[in-house]
């Protein structure tokens, strides 16, 4: 049995703004440098092996400060771009209400939570998926198989479709799971299957930015 630490980045400087950031790479805001260190504060009793991020300043950064806080600066780490956030495409750094009063309740949603909705020239919460579970199949699975205990920084919609995997989430119903930024997921994982989850690090503003 191994466990599985996921961890939403803290707050960016575009998070505070409302802006869409997808691939976009802004800094993380001083906030979220407090969110990673609360989110390092609860995994503490947990011994880490082996962390994953993507490579976007804002999940490096909060891995960072994690591994500060937990006293492992030591900690080996593999950066890769498939654990980014979702390609937001022509929607990135806008004003997430302003295209909501511009489109509406029902377009702003679909494009923000839907499972399989186009943005134009960017991806669906379907195609991150589609990248994100092989690189998990592959590369992080066999080594919770080996017993050891993995961290994930990663965004929201990467990590929203990696737990749609892990719980096996039905499409239609993957709209309601928000992770809140600086939230920590802790899963057991035995014999390729999740025994067990607890949620750390809530977010209470979470849905909201």
């Amino acid at each position: 049995m191994a466990y599985l630490v996921l961890v939403r980045h803290g707050i960016s400087e575009w998070n505070k703004k409302g802006l869409w950031t997808g691939w976009k790479d802004p800094e993380l805001a001083e906030e979220g440098y407090l969110e990673a260190q609360r989110a390092g504060e609860q995994i503490k009793d947990i011994r880490i092996h082996k962390a994953y991020t993507a490579d976007l300043k804002r999940t490096i950064a909060t891995l960072e400060e994690i591994k500060k806080t937990i006293g492992r600066s030591d900690l080996e780490t593999v950066i890769d771009w498939r654990l980014r956030e979702r390609n937001y495409g022509d929607l990135a750094g806008k004003n997430k209400w302003e295209v909501k009063k511009q489109y509406g309740e029902k377009q702003f949603m679909a494009w923000r939570r839907g499972w399989d909705e186009p943005i134009p020239n960017g991806e669906t919460l379907k195609d991150v998926y589609n990248r994100v579970v092989p690189f998990y199949e592959q590369k992080i699975l066999p080594e919770l198989n080996q017993g050891l205990n993995i961290l994930i920084v990663a965004s929201g919609n990467s990590l929203r479709a990696l737990v749609k995997y892990l719980e096996q989430i039905p499409d239609d119903e993957i709209s309601k799971l928000e992770i809140g930024t600086g939230e920590v997921y802790v899963y057991r994982i035995e014999n390729n299957k999740v025994v067990n989850k607890e949620i750390r690090a809530v977010n209470k503003l979470k849905g909201k930015i």
